[in-house]
């Protein structure tokens, strides 16, 4: 067995055994997130000590607003351009718990659908394991592949084809 099938193999339990905690930790942190902007505005809506983030900052600061990570043709290899976005959006779900955020993983037309699912898969985990990496947690992302289905530009053009070889960082609880 090959390391790209072990790869593939370790990825796919990974999504599973971690889709499976996902639904039973999302159901306590909505009803936290709900308590809290329904209820008294003390707790982690108000935290906002020096040098953290609040939620408004995911529509204000400049490294956080960067909410595309874009990739090589046939690559999930992050490149260092995206360093500073993605050590932001790590040091966001530190200081915010409650933070919830999906990785949609994008390729472009080429390629079968399997195999762009497959490398929509692979970008959305490198840029998960990139988070991860810099304190961000494993419990408040989730990686979904779209493969080549939600394309942003239609042309058959390299620079069509490089807009849609993205990850797309889209916070469900702020």
């Amino acid at each position: 067995m090959n390391n790209t099938t072990r790869l593939m193999i370790a990825a796919a339990i990974a999504m599973s055994l971690a889709a499976c905690t996902k639904k039973v930790k999302e159901v306590p942190a909505d009803t936290t997130a709900g308590e809290t902007t329904t209820g008294a505005t003390t707790g982690a809506i108000t935290d906002t000590a020096p040098g953290k983030y609040s939620p408004a900052d995911l529509d204000t600061d400049s490294c956080l607003r960067q909410r595309v990570v874009y990739f090589d043709f046939d690559q999930d290899t992050l490149k260092p351009d995206f360093q500073a976005a993605i050590a932001c959006h790590a040091k966001y779900l530190r200081d915010r718990p409650e933070a919830r955020m999906n990785l949609e993983g994008n390729a472009d037309e080429r390629g079968t659908r399997e195999y762009n699912l497959g490398l929509g898969e692979r970008r959305g985990n490198a840029v998960s394991a990139a988070i991860q990496g810099n304190g961000g947690s494993a419990d408040q992302i989730s990686v979904i592949s779209y493969g080549e289905e939600r394309p942003t530009c239609a042309d058959s053009s390299e620079d069509c084809w490089s807009r849609n070889r993205r990850v797309e960082i889209v916070y469900t609880t702020r």
